[in-house]
């Protein structure tokens, strides 16, 4: 199941089915948290369901790179002789959680899916992780991703790639689809993802998740590996929009150790989530993200959400933002030039992986040898792509006019925030692809995420929200806000989620299929 030693999962005295009645893993993280608070359920009963479905399921699956399971336990025990107590808890208190492999976490390892740290622990938390241990919640584990985030499938692992409870012939996304797939099989009712260009969004589309990239600067990156520093956000994964609320809540606000982060009040998200109303919000479509080359099930249930948001009150309105066509090519020189500059740390000296030294090879063939063994063909790639346009001679034609290009993009969204209170698109092109289709094409692969890039490079806000079904698969709503209006997208998320659950059912809880 796992690639990393597990700590044993102790045998529970009860079953997975606590006394709040029904399966506790199918409970939502509010559900979940409402029932420890008034002891009706215990947060070890909690955990220990959490990790009985792990147990049964991830084989399958292979989300989970390390358990946690002693861990968990014993901070699920805290919180329940703290509420026993009479302390006041915080409002996911006892919830159980699934970190992606990308946040340095103390007494774990923190692989970011390369061998190259393989067996690596951190001697510090970062600031998420230290944020949601101070809000109660359980940690069970660290999940799998594409190595150093680099990729839109979780097939650039090197511990093997994660499969989509959905179909298991199919990707979950990526870079966070250990994340998503934990969420989406019911072996945790929230994860932590990271979102470069798409790598939160993508994964919920394709699993049928609420996943959000809360503003750049809103939440810390201190302690988050660093792929793309200028881009990287941390964000949560869950199955309803009001739970992603409360772990966005749980995780943002401004951090000293942080020089990238920005204080400013965090925006009442919970609030928002719960308000479930869009009358008079204008809405606009994107015309770039909305046209042919989409599969035919997307534009369905995208046409759909967007008749239901009328329905609902908002206005729609279509809106050009013409250099959203420029984003890709854009992100690809950007995200990989900063690839390169971060990357260079791993160097056999002074942590990770060490191969060659037999006391003969100087400190650069050693260096060679352990990146060639330590590093995947993706990361490679990228850091080549990255140190061509650095180099001599070629930056200001390559990562220069790349980053002109982010200044037009950042101006369209300024231009259409002029007209309406948020965008939306699909958040991806197709429902998810079969594991290896496009693994011999690194373009076909980079178009998962050509609706989601934009707004990491302008650092926007933006959601992916579940709102339907392409040929039995999940197909996910993009909505983008202007900088630090999160609370907007959990608006138009609320509003257009309940709507669409009275209509249907909620896909992932009523028509997953059964693992």
């Amino acid at each position: 199941m796992t690639d990393h030693p597990t700590s044993p999962v102790p045998q529970p005295a009860s079953t997975s089915v606590g006394a709040a009645g029904g399966d506790v893993t199918r409970l939502t993280a509010a559900a979940t948290a409402a029932a420890i608070a008034a002891g009706e359920l215990s947060a070890v009963e909690a955990t220990q369901a959490a990790l009985e479905r792990i147990a049964k399921v991830d084989d399958t699956i292979h989300a989970f790179l390390h358990i946690d399971g002693e861990g968990a336990l014993a901070a699920a025990r805290r919180v329940d002789q703290r509420r026993a107590a009479g302390e006041a808890l915080g409002p996911l208190a006892g919830v159980p959680l699934a970190l992606k492999d990308v946040l340095a976490t103390r007494g774990m390892p923190t692989t970011c899916g390369s061998r190259i740290l393989e067996g690596w622990q951190a001697p510090y938390d970062a600031t998420v992780v230290t944020r949601l241990r101070a809000a109660d919640v359980v940690l069970l584990g660290k999940v799998n991703m594409d190595e150093f985030a680099m990729g839109s499938s979780t097939e650039n692992s090197a511990y093997g790639p994660t499969r989509n409870p959905w179909d298991t012939t199919r990707i979950p996304g990526g870079s966070s689809g250990g994340s998503a797939a934990a969420v989406a099989a019911f072996e945790a009712p929230l994860a932590i993802g990271t979102d470069t260009g798409g790598s939160i969004r993508q994964p919920a589309a394709v699993c049928g998740l609420v996943g959000v990239k809360p503003t750049y600067g809103a939440v810390s990156r201190y302690g988050l590996v660093a792929f793309s520093s200028s881009l990287d956000q941390a964000g949560p994964l869950a199955r309803t929009v009001g739970d992603a609320a409360l772990l966005h809540a749980a995780i943002a606000g401004h951090d000293a150790l942080d020089s990238t982060s920005v204080d400013v009040p965090v925006p009442p998200v919970v609030a928002a989530a719960a308000r479930r109303d869009v009358r008079g919000m204008r809405v606009g479509v994107v015309r770039e993200l909305s046209g042919d080359g989409y599969d035919p099930g997307v534009r369905a249930a995208f046409a759909a959400a967007v008749e239901t948001l009328t329905e609902l009150g908002a206005e729609i309105v279509e809106v050009s933002c013409p250099h959203f066509t420029y984003a890709m090519p854009a992100y690809y020189l950007i995200a990989p030039s900063e690839c390169s500059s971060n990357l260079a740390r791993f160097d056999a000296m002074r942590f990770g992986l060490r191969l060659g030294d037999d006391g003969q090879a100087g400190a650069e063939e050693v260096m060679s040898r352990t990146r060639e063994a330590g590093f995947g063909p993706e990361v490679k790639r990228r850091i080549i792509l990255g140190t061509y346009a650095l180099s001599s001679g070629y930056y200001d034609a390559y990562y220069g006019q790349a980053q002109k290009v982010r200044t037009l993009i950042s101006r369209d969204f300024a231009a259409a925030y002029e007209q309406v209170d948020v965008l939306i698109s699909p958040t991806t092109p197709t429902p998810a692809f079969p594991i290896g289709a496009k693994v011999d094409d690194p373009v076909a692969m980079y178009l998962s995420d050509l609706c989601t890039i934009p707004s990491n490079l302008a650092g926007g806000p933006a959601m992916s929200l579940p709102v339907g079904l392409a040929d039995g698969l999940p197909v996910g709503l993009q909505i983008m806000a202007p900088t630090f209006a999160d609370d907007r997208l959990y608006r138009v998320g609320g509003a257009l989620e309940a709507a669409l659950d009275d209509r249907r059912g909620h896909p992932l809880l009523d028509e997953a299929p059964a693992l």
